[in-house]
């Protein structure tokens, strides 16, 4: 079957108009800067939070992303949704390179979506579910207002929750049940990729394997692509077809997940694969 050309893509590659078997987001070279409290008033010390990083998300993949904390994970990530600028380098969204206008912004915030660690935090405290779906579909303008009801309905469903909990407020379900409310969520305007930061280490160990069984079968009935981040390579293993390694803001490698957990490069990816137990094991 021939890629379909997307509607919504409004960039080009070098063979034409972007179809789905192309890159949704590609990071080239791309490099972040910060600027930290240490150092002197007129020389402050930096630190190189994303160094060098090139890398390609596609539709029907799921990339892994591993590392330590401070290594540099949730930085990419949110590069890759809009959140944070690059000091230098380039990110390219279906084939356009895209800056900080506010029409670039509104294509990648409905291209692609982020789940966060904590559903708690993430999600409104004073808002019912049916609220937190509906919202981003008001702020995008989709549909008439019942297919908005009707999406929500859609989107309760794919996640696996009864209609009864349109009604009820976060503090009121699981945390599993909230992470689910999130990636839900994340689903509403109907997404190319889903970037997923840590999103099960703030759950009982009881509910990770079903939270990432959802993640899997979404990806499976949706075409998602997925970036999956966390610092416990077992876990990563358990989604992602290709994992990449990160250590102090650098990708160290970058190989299938095959060939990561059978052919380590890298002493420090033989570190992680050796000491690090597996989050499902609790």
């Amino acid at each position: 079957m021939a890629a379909r050309t997307s509607s919504r893509g409004t960039g080009s590659t070098a063979s034409g108009a972007w179809t789905e078997a192309d890159p949704v987001i590609e990071l080239k070279n791309a490099h972040v800067i910060h600027t930290s409290r240490t150092g002197s008033l007129f020389k402050p010390d930096t630190v190189h939070a994303v160094n060098d990083v090139s890398l390609t998300v596609r539709r029907g993949e799921t990339l892994g992303l591993v590392g330590e904390s401070g290594c540099g994970k949730s930085t990419t990530a949110r590069v890759m949704v809009g959140l944070q600028p690059l000091t230098k380098g380039e990110v390219y969204f279906k084939g356009k390179r895209i800056g900080h206008s506010a029409a670039d912004r509104k294509a990648l915030g409905r291209s692609v979506s982020v789940v966060f660690q904590d559903p708690a935090t993430a999600l409104n405290p004073r808002m019912i579910v049916h609220d937190t779906l509906i919202d981003p579909l008001n702020v995008h303008g989709v549909g008439s207002p019942k297919e908005r009801e009707a999406r929500v309905r859609d989107l309760l469903h794919l996640v696996g929750l009864p209609p009864s909990a349109l009604d009820v407020l976060p503090r009121q379900i699981s945390g599993g049940q909230r992470q689910r409310v999130a990636i839900a969520r994340a689903l509403a305007l109907d997404p190319d990729i889903i970037v997923a930061d840590e999103p099960t280490s703030a759950l009982d160990v009881s509910v990770r394997a079903q939270v990432l069984n959802l993640l899997q079968d979404l990806k499976a009935t949706l075409g998602l692509g997925l970036v999956f981040i966390s610092h416990d390579i077992n876990t990563v293993r358990y989604v992602s077809d290709k994992i990449a390694v990160m250590y102090y803001g650098r990708i160290l490698e970058m190989n299938t997940t095959a060939e990561i957990f059978n052919n380590p490069q890298e002493n420090y990816t033989k570190t992680l694969l050796s000491a690090v137990p597996s989050l499902l094991e609790g």
